[in-house]
């Protein structure tokens, strides 16, 4: 594990030192909770209360002479997406993230790095432990669970937070200013299975796919990167007809919010095959390699034999789960009119598992409008009826409307052009930030998102570059200082 002792500025790799030591993945963030819970009490000018669904909420007093500047609330979220290389040993309930220190980067060893949105939280924790940021009254806002359901968001009141502005934290790309963002749903496609026993005489393989870059759903979704499950399912449409393949397990991804980079499917076929199976791997292998070279290098597609199977699907069964997943939509559905370059629709079928007889497909759909939402869920549950199968939804969240007259996105491009010397981008990101849930309990706060620039989030090649944190932190501190009186 490198040490973070050498980079700048210190007090915020201090603490995103002491954030990658704990475990903290979606739905376990209690150990980080106890952390700065315990952290607080060695602070006697930062209080905190913990909420009915269990975020944190810091306060601290504006430093003097600045009690009548607008109250400032930062907001990072607690959890981290747990996500490794198949041939890493990694526990991400008990094990720590390994970080290395790459030329100008901070990554980790095959596993995510938490950068999403651990460095939005140590910056807002180092300020709180500062003497020497000058600022208004402050509140930080950490929620839970935001990467497996926006639990916290969804969760937060309408009496917890006295702030005037909310600065988020979770944006990942330094010299871009965020004022909206899409929202989005999840879907989950069930197919009832029926099975049969194996012929005689079969031959059992396993086919999987490996080395994609996966990545963000939503960040990265416009980048044509492969989709596991996608091209299982592709496989197996495809094959054809007189290797009579049979069926046992498929699976593939474990997040709903990551493209889905590893799967596999385990299957037979009659023994007098295996050569033309041999083939049929090889022809597809190349077409796929071909299609996605630029995109996807590493890209790795193996068949090798297997442990026999007590039992392999129907050809009916079958058939309607390929057939359903093969039809499912994936990547971008729609850009936006509105906004040049700006995703406004888009589906990630992020994981296929097979348990008890039951196969389940679990998507994300985001989107910017709330009507291209819905066509996405309505093709969706036309796909599961025709497959003979059930779709349901479930954890829609809002998107953020920009507001393009936000006095706080004002000053963040101004302060941000007297600091760098150059204009910011403002930006309307196709991911889920908090900012739209929160609006509902204060529909008056006004808000803006900031981060520095960290690349393939929700992949084990999640890395963050060193440089922009210490700009998205000179950011910071100059933003709190400007902030206006009331």
């Amino acid at each position: 594990m490198a040490s973070l002792q050498q980079l700048s500025p210190q007090p915020l790799w201090q603490w995103f030192e002491q954030i990658c030591s704990i475990p903290h993945p979606s739905k376990h963030e209690a150990k980080l909770i106890e952390h700065i819970k315990a952290w607080v009490e060695t602070q006697p000018s930062v209080s905190i209360k913990q909420d009915h669904v269990g975020n944190l909420i810091l306060s601290k007093a504006a430093t003097a002479g600045m009690e009548n500047r607008k109250g400032v609330v930062l907001q990072a979220h607690l959890d981290m997406v747990p996500q490794k290389n198949n041939d890493k040993a990694h526990d991400f309930v008990t094990d720590p993230i390994e970080t290395i220190i790459d030329g100008e980067w901070l990554t980790a060893n095959g596993t995510t790095l938490g950068a999403d949105n651990g460095i939005g939280m140590a910056s807002a924790l180092a300020v709180l432990g500062s003497d020497d940021i000058a600022h208004g009254p402050l509140e930080v806002l950490l929620t839970i669970d935001e990467e497996a359901g926006m639990t916290g968001a969804f969760g937060l009141q309408s009496d917890s937070l006295t702030g005037d502005i909310l600065i988020n934290t979770d944006s990942e790309q330094e010299g871009e200013i965020y004022m909206g963002c899409a929202g989005g749903i999840d879907a989950s496609l069930t197919l009832d299975l029926d099975y049969q026993a194996v012929a005689s005489n079969s031959h059992h393989f396993t086919v999987n796919v490996s080395g994609l870059k996966g990545g963000h759903s939503g960040c990265d979704i416009h980048l044509g990167r492969g989709n596991a499950n996608k091209l299982l399912a592709r496989f197996l449409f495809n094959a054809p007809s007189d290797l009579n393949l049979a069926l046992a397990d498929i699976k593939g991804g474990s997040l709903r919010n990551a493209i889905p980079r590893e799967g596999e499917i385990v299957f037979s076929v009659d023994a007098v095959q295996s050569n033309a199976l041999q083939a049929y791997v090889a022809q597809f292998t190349q077409a796929v390699t071909q299609e996605l070279a630029l995109a996807e290098p590493n890209l790795s597609i193996t068949l090798k034999e297997s442990n026999s199977a007590s039992q392999v699907m129907t050809a009916d069964s079958q058939h309607r789960l390929v057939a359903m997943m093969h039809a499912c939509p994936n990547g971008v559905i729609r850009m936006s009119n509105a906004i040049e370059g700006v995703v406004e629709t888009s589906l990630n079928m992020g994981v296929v598992s097979v348990v008890d007889g039951k196969a389940t497909v679990l998507c994300l759909i985001r989107s910017l409008d709330d009507s291209s939402r819905n066509n996405v869920e309505s093709m969706l549950a036309a796909i599961a009826s025709l497959a003979g199968g059930n779709a349901s939804f479930s954890g829609a969240y809002p998107g953020w409307k920009p507001d393009n007259s936000s006095p706080v996105m004002a000053l963040v491009r101004e302060v941000y052009q007297q600091i760098f010397q150059r204009e910011p981008d403002i930006m309307v990101i196709h991911a889920g930030l908090e900012c739209g849930l929160f609006k509902k309990p204060y529909p008056d706060m006004d808000m803006v998102s900031i981060g520095p620039t960290i690349k393939f989030p929700h992949s084990p090649d999640e890395k963050v570059h060193i440089e922009s944190v210490a700009q998205y932190w000179q950011l910071l501190v100059e933003l709190l200082k400007s902030i206006p009186t009331k």
